[in-house]
């Protein structure tokens, strides 16, 4: 099932590419956000809880929330739902408040 509308984002579904998730080969479209490719791909989990290490999935999908807080292309803390999907990105779950640059 892939996000067909957004409230805030404007996109049209482009061609299929391809993008890496915790080293895992994923396909995407572009024009889509890159927490609508994972959630499409059955990736439901994006993150866990700091104290209690419980699951976090998509959330609020506008920025709003931490819910959706990776590491893309080794730049932590990149809010998945409102970031554009781009050919061979490397996005890997992030374990705690990763690191500040």
């Amino acid at each position: 099932m892939r996000i067909e509308e957004h409230p805030i984002l404007n996109f049209k579904r482009g061609k299929k590419i391809r993008f890496f998730f915790n080293d895992q080969e994923v396909e995407g479209f572009e024009g889509e956000t890159i927490a609508a490719a994972l959630h499409a791909a059955g990736v439901k989990s994006l993150s866990h809880s700091i104290e209690n290490h419980r699951p976090r999935g998509l959330f609020c999908a506008i920025g709003n929330c931490s819910s959706c807080l990776m590491e893309v292309n080794e730049e932590p803390n990149v809010r998945i739902c409102v970031e554009e999907l781009k050919d061979g990105m490397k996005v890997k779950t992030q374990k705690g408040k990763g690191d500040i640059l």
